[in-house]
């Protein structure tokens, strides 16, 4: 009888994905969710805004707005609805793959023309992944560590110059731009991010680049960099109005480089879908990938009728739920709820600009610097020994990167090539999937294809880890172990539990 209650009651026990949590607990492990993603959430409007010709009061609302979907893509990933969402501990903010090309659409664009475009193809691009996303699985392989490697690298690398730009004040045309004052701050605010995350442990070492921010931001009142003036003119409450700059415009140009962004960002997910899946015990099969790619393309394609970019998973998240050991998919959910909250209060939002761009600019060259090294942390499981591998890279990484070492490299050639020329990461990603295609695909027989075992064949379980991702352990070793459930075909299969 004992054996038989035992029994019954195992069997009536939540899953610990399933379970809700006291009410205290729910809301501070939320909030601490909320933490470790916040910078992440806010850098790509604070980077795309300007680059489009916004002020600080404008670049403030597109941040709002950005805390405000990335509450809604999280909700959709947690709760779920019909066959969307992963129902997992799941949580999703705007990608930093889309950032460079949207930085290269808004230069391609007259200034009150550059968001309508750039909400226009993110858009279309989000329509097109949900579209895609039950037959992704089949695709995945075509997405293995050298290309998904290289593409993050790129990510990150591209993203340098402009934390690079903001170190020295941001605006080129001011008189203290590159100054000692504001390479100072930008090189304090550096120092304090590597210090707090040597001494500081757990959730305040999840928090070090935020907390880098505010100490940096505090030093800097004293020097006279500090404006409030964006604070002073914010509203207390306020909603994302739909569409606030303008109509979505469609370029076909733009629409292409963000398409491109989507792929990458479905690749990114499935990756973490299946790290998160092992390490809460409830390993992610086809049908949970399938759902969690349509909550992430379904809040793309929602997210500019709000005013924000595209969304993709934050795997830094996923190690916090390795550390805490806290499953439960409603804690993420409460998270979400506060990212909503907070996006629906335009002066929360605009604390964050009241950050000197040379302290945004010391704690971004941490904060891209680690997206880069997660894309290294990547193309180290993609058989770098087998040459045609490394001259894939080679070759995705030279071209990636000429626009960075030389912007005007193009500038010759037609304006609508531009928008996804002057996107290294665009354009080195095209030559990796061509590329890898080429050496691992076309023309190979199973017997021969040698080259293709670790660069072309792992599937999704090989794909890389999310941009916004301090490039985890914790997740990083499930994808590791993923990697013997395929089936022949090379889609992931499920994996086994433990």
């Amino acid at each position: 009888m004992a054996a038989q209650t035992g029994q019954k009651s195992e069997g009536d026990r939540k899953h610990p994905v399933d379970e809700t949590l006291p009410p205290l607990k729910m809301f501070t492990s939320g909030l601490q969710h909320v933490a470790a993603m916040y910078a992440g959430v806010v850098a790509p409007p604070m980077i795309v805004g300007p680059a489009c010709g916004l002020g600080a009061t404008d670049t403030a609302f597109l941040m709002g707005a950005s805390l405000f979907t990335a509450g809604i893509a999280t909700l959709l990933q947690t709760l779920g609805f019909w066959k969307v969402g992963a129902k997992l501990p799941f949580v999703n903010g705007v990608s930093f793959a889309g950032v460079t090309p949207m930085v290269a659409i808004g230069k391609s664009q007259s200034p009150g023309h550059a968001l309508p475009v750039i909400f226009g193809a993110v858009m279309v691009a989000g329509v097109l992944g949900f579209l895609l996303a039950p037959y992704f699985s089949r695709l995945v392989r075509f997405f293995p560590p050298v290309v998904t490697g290289t593409v993050i690298t790129l990510i990150g690398v591209s993203l340098l110059p402009v934390a690079f730009n903001w170190s020295r004040g941001g605006n080129a045309q001011a008189r203290d731009f590159g100054s000692l004052t504001n390479i100072g701050m930008a090189a304090l605010t550096f120092v304090i991010v590597l210090v707090l995350r040597r001494v500081l442990r757990g959730f305040l070492q999840q928090i070090a680049i935020l907390l880098g921010l505010i100490a940096g931001t505090l030093l800097a009142i004293p020097v006279g960099i500090t404006h409030f003036s964006a604070l002073g003119e914010a509203s207390l409450f306020g909603f994302p109005t739909p569409f606030h700059f303008g109509a979505p415009q469609f370029h076909v140009a733009a629409i292409v480089s963000m398409c491109i962004v989507m792929l990458v960002c479905m690749t990114e997910s499935t990756a973490d879908m299946l790290a998160l899946g092992r390490i809460v015990g409830r390993p992610a099969d086809a049908r949970t990938i399938e759902g969690g790619l349509r909550a992430d393309t379904l809040g793309t394609a929602v997210s500019p009728l709000f005013n924000g970019f595209a969304n993709s998973a934050f795997a830094q998240n996923i190690g916090l739920v390795a550390m805490t050991r806290v499953r439960s998919r409603y804690v993420v959910a409460t998270g979400g709820l506060i990212l909503v909250v907070l996006g629906l209060c335009p002066v929360a939002a605009s604390v964050i600009s009241l950050v000197p761009l040379p302290v945004l600019g010391g704690a971004g060259i941490v904060l891209f610097g680690s997206v880069a090294a997660s894309g290294i942390q990547t193309l180290a499981t993609a058989a770098m020994e087998k040459g045609d591998n490394a001259l894939i890279v080679a070759a995705a990484v030279g071209v990636g990167l000429i626009p960075i070492a030389a912007p005007d490299f193009y500038h010759h050639l037609p304006k609508d090539l531009l928008v996804v020329l002057d996107s290294g990461i665009s354009t080195g990603c095209l030559v990796a999937i061509v590329l890898n295609l080429a050496f691992h695909h076309v023309g190979r027989k199973d017997s021969d294809s040698d080259g293709a075992g670790a660069g072309a064949g792992d599937g999704a379980g090989d794909s890389v880890m999310a941009p916004d991702s301090g490039a985890l352990a914790e997740a990083a070793l499930p994808q590791q172990h993923h990697r013997t459930t395929e089936d022949a075909t090379g889609e992931a299969a499920p994996a086994p539990a433990h």
